[in-house]
C-alpha cells in the first residue's frame, strides 16, 4: 500500500498533467501537505457515502480530484473540503508570491489555507462556525501549518489583519461585501465564487482608480452556499432553483453545431444568466440529479431546461419546456427585471456574430451596498454578474 506521501506527490503530478495546476510553487503546496490530517474524523463522498479513518481505502478516497464533505446539518453540507482541482485553479487565480498578505472567508477544513501559507503567503482565514474552527485549529496544528485562524461573520471580513493583498472566499455568496474591499491594500483584489443564475461563477473582483468596481470570470463552478447576509436573496436575484421539474411538456432539438462542450456550455449559462432574469439551475426527471441550467417560471415550478453536458457524458444540448401548470412561460427574450440595478446598453465589440445583445449592468460609485452588477467578459460573451449585497 502507498504510503501519504507517495500518494500526495501521485496526486499532485496528476493534478499537473491535468492542466489544474500549472505552477511549481501551487504543485510543491499540493505534494507536501497531507490532505488527511485535516478530515481526521472521516468524510462524506460526493454520492452521500461515509468514509471512515480506518477505513482501508482511505487514503485513496482523500487523494481523489473530489470534495469531501466534513460537516451536515439536516441534510445539507456546510462545511467540505473542495475539490482539489478547483482548489488549485483559485489558489492560482491569486497569482501569490511570499509575504503575499490573504484574508480567507470560509476556513472550512483548514486544508486550502495550509496549501495557501506552504506557498509563503500570510494567510488570516475566519470561519462563523466554532466547531469547524476548533477542528481546523487542531488540524492546523498537526502539520504545523503558519495560520492566523479566527471564529468571526465572514461578511465583516478580519479588519485587525488588514490590509490585505488578496481575499479569497471559499463559500458562495449572493455578492461581494464592502467591507473586504474596504480591507484591500492598493492593487488587491476579491476571488469569489459569486450566485449568479443558480450556480456560483467565480470571479476576480477589483475597485477602480474611480471608485467603480471591475469582476472578471475566472472559471466556472458550485460551491455550497455561506450563512445569514452572505447568502441573503436581493432585488431581481434569479430565483434560486434546485428542485426537480415535471416531465417535459413539448421537447425541441438545439441548434448547437457542433454540440456545446463543458466549457462552452457553462459561458452560456454565464450570458444566459446576464440576459434573462429567470435563468438558475434545475433537475430534471433525466438528469441523474446532476441538473442544469433552466428558465424558470415565476413561481419555479416550470419553466425550460437547456441541457447540456452533463456529467462525463456528451450529448446534444435541447430544450425542454416544462410546464406545472396551463400557463405557459414568458417567451424568452422578454423583459426582464431591473430592481435594484442600473442598465447600460452593452458594447458590441464583445460579441460573435449572431450572439444576442446582452444587457450590461454596470456599478454606480457607492451603490455596492445596495445592490447592482459589473461588467463582465467571458470567451466573447458580454453580460451582468451581481456583486453587492446588503448586510440586515
Amino acid at each position: 500500500m502507498a504510503s501519504s506521501s507517495e500518494l500526495r506527490r501521485r496526486f499532485a503530478d496528476a493534478l499537473w498533467r491535468e492542466g489544474a495546476i500549472t505552477r511549481p510553487e501551487v504543485a510543491e503546496a499540493f505534494a507536501t501537505v497531507p490532505r488527511e490530517a485535516f478530515v481526521t474524523d472521516g468524510f462524506h463522498g460526493r454520492d452521500g457515502t461515509w468514509v471512515a479513518p480506518d477505513a482501508g481505502n482511505f487514503l485513496d478516497a482523500v487523494y481523489t480530484n473530489d470534495v469531501l464533505v466534513t460537516k451536515v446539518v439536516d441534510g445539507r453540507a456546510t462545511s467540505s473540503s473542495s475539490q482539489p482541482s478547483l482548489m488549485a485553479a483559485m489558489i492560482e487565480a491569486l497569482d501569490l508570491t511570499p509575504g503575499t498578505r490573504v484574508l480567507e472567508v470560509g476556513a472550512g477544513t483548514g486544508y486550502n489555507a495550509a496549501l495557501m501559507a506552504t506557498t509563503g503567503a500570510r494567510v488570516t482565514t475566519v470561519d462563523v462556525q466554532p466547531d469547524v474552527v476548533e477542528r481546523a485549529a487542531a488540524a492546523l496544528s498537526r502539520v504545523s501549518a503558519t495560520v492566523d485562524l479566527q471564529l468571526g461573520d465572514g461578511y465583516a471580513g478580519w479588519p485587525a489583519g488588514a490590509p490585505y493583498d488578496r481575499v479569497i472566499v471559499t463559500v458562495g455568496v449572493a455578492g461581494t461585501s464592502p467591507l473586504w474591499l474596504d480591507q484591500l491594500a492598493p492593487g488587491g483584489f476579491v476571488l469569489a465564487p459569486i450566485r449568479h443564475a443558480g450556480h456560483h461563477p467565480v470571479l476576480r473582483i477589483a475597485p477602480g482608480p474611480d471608485g467603480t468596481v471591475h469582476a472578471v470570470g475566472v472559471c466556472p463552478a458550485g460551491f455550497m452556499s455561506a450563512a445569514g447576509p452572505l447568502s441573503a436573496v436581493y432585488p431581481g436575484a434569479h430565483p434560486l432553483g434546485g428542485a426537480p421539474l415535471p416531465p417535459p411538456a413539448v421537447s425541441h432539438p438545439t441548434r448547437f453545431d457542433p454540440p456545446l462542450d463543458v466549457f462552452r456550455y457553462h459561458d452560456m449559462w454565464f450570458a444566459l444568466g446576464a440576459w434573462d432574469a429567470r435563468t438558475s439551475y434545475a433537475q430534471t426527471p433525466d438528469s441523474a440529479g446532476n441538473g442544469g441550467c433552466a428558465l424558470l417560471d415565476e413561481t419555479s415550478g416550470g419553466g425550460a431546461d437547456l441541457a447540456g453536458r452533463r456529467g462525463r457524458r456528451q450529448r446534444p444540448a435541447r430544450a425542454d419546456v416544462r410546464r406545472a401548470r396551463e400557463r405557459p412561460c414568458r417567451p424568452l427574450g422578454g423583459e426582464r427585471s431591473t430592481r435594484g440595478t442600473r442598465l447600460a446598453h452593452a458594447d458590441d465589440s464583445g460579441r460573435r456574430a449572431g450572439q444576442p445583445d446582452l444587457g450590461t449592468r454596470r456599478l454606480a460609485p457607492g451603490s455596492l451596498t445596495r445592490g447592482g452588477g459589473v461588467s463582465f467578459r467571458r470567451s466573447g460573451y458580454e453580460g451582468t454578474a451581481f456583486v453587492g449585497g446588503t448586510k440586515p
